[in-house]
């Protein structure tokens, strides 16, 4: 109860900090909807024409990829688990920066000229494998997805001191908010948006960041993560909550979201060229890091600021909890702004790319024949209509147990174990064939979705806390690869090249 009456004491205010916001929203409804015009057909709805520059691309991918939900969950792993709790962040900036230097995959992808990884996926495997991998995708990203809203409001409630009654109404005006400009602009409207909400978002984060390290100290965040964590607060294998699997499962998924989580790849196929796509992630890999690392020390702050009696029960609030005590007016607003910035970026994106692998890879064996432009805008707009529909429904009443990344790191291996697998050897195995594609599809399902069943169920609850997310993910990319090899083997074909030989 006390760390209620301590958010109450927000310097929150409607006439100045909600001035800020309002002008912010609308700056940028009025920016998505100015591109609407130039979207005549769907490649440029879907990628933008693939006229997307390096400066634009670094500042969309970077926007899209930092949301609240991004904020809260690496905030929280520092609350919990100090510097070791931004390692993910590391491990996936240095997996960008390798993959964008040797362009591995990325360019035999990009040069193929196509505008999803399924698409690829059928010129070496069949319609068949592109349709299950388009579903798997699918399945992974919007259970992935659908915890966004409720994270994201719960940031907003905390951080203002609002009515928690509020949550569902003031995330669903921010979905449709985001749902109109993205509907009518497709990628247009999200790369001119995730332009100025990256602006805006870096302006919030540095301001806020500097703000705490002046009012606190970086020395009293080393001591403070030295004294109350120990050495596994800088050391992962130190760690008893982290360790080897923990590590190994994040080297997995990180590198493997780099080469397939299809926000980043839209951007790679969004490029003017490969070479193009290659820069964008070299020069957006620091970045990765600083997504992780930036909140990561907000949340050791909290932990530095917040008397125990204050601190709230669920340790995914102790960052907003404690910003809203020490960012005085007008800052706050700033912040505020910054987050929905981020927050939008990443929401209008998301649905932008999953939509795409509907109309793109689910309905293609539907559309006997080539739909026309204006026919299949008005199909992708009726997508992300109805895929903010499932958003509302699925993220303001699930629950989701443990830490926030956890959830995402397993509901994502769901495709990221597969697809992985799939687009490393459709570009350089030239044994790979559709048996071990539909083998591994499947093998990597299988574990990370039976452990979020087997943790909904009361009775299998403790099975699942036992096997934990790190050895079902560890488990679902093992299982993709061996699938792949050996399916690939018990039935060898001799009429299908690699990706690469045709390039």
């Amino acid at each position: 109860m006390s760390f209620l009456i301590a958010a109450s004491a927000a310097q929150f205010t409607w006439w100045l900090d909600g001035s800020i916001i309002g002008v912010y929203l609308l700056v940028t409804i009025l920016a998505g909807l100015s591109v609407r015009r130039y979207v005549g057909k769907v490649e440029h709805f879907l990628v933008a024409g693939r006229e997307m520059n390096v400066y634009l691309g670094v500042a969309s991918l970077a926007a899209s990829e930092f949301g609240v939900i991004t904020c809260m969950y690496a905030a929280q792993g520092g609350y919990q688990l100090g510097f070791s709790g931004a390692v993910p962040g590391v491990i996936q900036a240095i997996a960008m920066l390798v993959i964008g230097v040797t362009g591995f995959c990325i360019v035999p992808l990009r040069q193929s000229g196509v505008m999803t990884i399924p698409e690829l996926l059928e010129t070496r495997f069949g319609p068949r494998v592109r349709w299950a991998a388009g579903l798997v995708i699918l399945l992974g990203g919007l259970l992935n997805m659908g915890v966004f809203l409720r994270v994201g409001g719960e940031f907003l409630i905390y951080v203002c001191s609002l009515n928690p009654n509020w949550l569902e109404l003031t995330m669903t005006a921010l979905l449709l908010i985001v749902a109109v400009y993205t509907i009518c602009g497709g990628m247009l409207s999200v790369l001119v948006t995730d332009f100025l909400q990256f602006v805006v978002m870096s302006l919030g984060l540095l301001v806020v960041s500097f703000l705490i390290l002046y009012q606190i100290g970086w020395q009293t965040l080393v001591t403070t993560v030295r004294e109350q964590l120990g050495p596994g607060g800088f050391n992962p294998l130190a760690n008893p909550k982290l360790g080897w699997s923990w590590l190994c499962f994040q080297i997995l998924v990180n590198t493997a979201a780099t080469l397939t989580w299809q926000t980043n790849i839209a951007r790679i196929l969004a490029a003017k060229d490969a070479r193009t796509g290659q820069r964008i992630y070299t020069q957006t890999s620091f970045f990765f890091a600083c997504r992780f690392l930036i909140p990561a020390l907000w949340g050791i702050a909290a932990l530095a600021y917040l008397p125990l009696a204050d601190r709230p029960a669920d340790s995914l609030h102790a960052m907003p909890v404690f910003l809203s005590q020490i960012i005085p007016t007008g800052i706050l607003g700033l912040l505020i702004a910054a987050m929905l910035a981020a927050d939008m970026s990443t929401d209008s994106s998301y649905m932008l790319t999953w939509g795409s692998i509907i109309y793109n890879d689910l309905l293609a064996p539907f559309r006997r024949q080539t739909w026309s432009d204006r026919a299949g805008l008005l199909c992708n707009r009726i997508i992300i209509a109805l895929i903010g529909i499932f958003l509302l429904g699925y993220g303001l009443w699930y629950k989701f147990p443990g830490d926030v990344w956890s959830y995402l790191a397993v509901t994502g291996s769901i495709y990221l174990s597969s697809i992985s697998v799939l687009l490393i050897a459709c570009c350089y195995w030239r044994g790979a064939n559709d048996w071990g594609a539909f083998a591994a599809i499947g093998a990597g399902c299988i574990f990370p979705t039976a452990y979020l069943v087997l943790e909904k169920i009361p009775v299998t609850k403790e099975l699942a806390t036992a096997i934990g997310p790190n050895w079902s993910g560890i488990a679902a990319f093992v299982a993709a690869a061996v699938a792949m090899y050996f399916g690939s083997i018990y039935k060898p074909t001799t009429n299908q090249n690699a990706v690469t030989s045709n390039l």
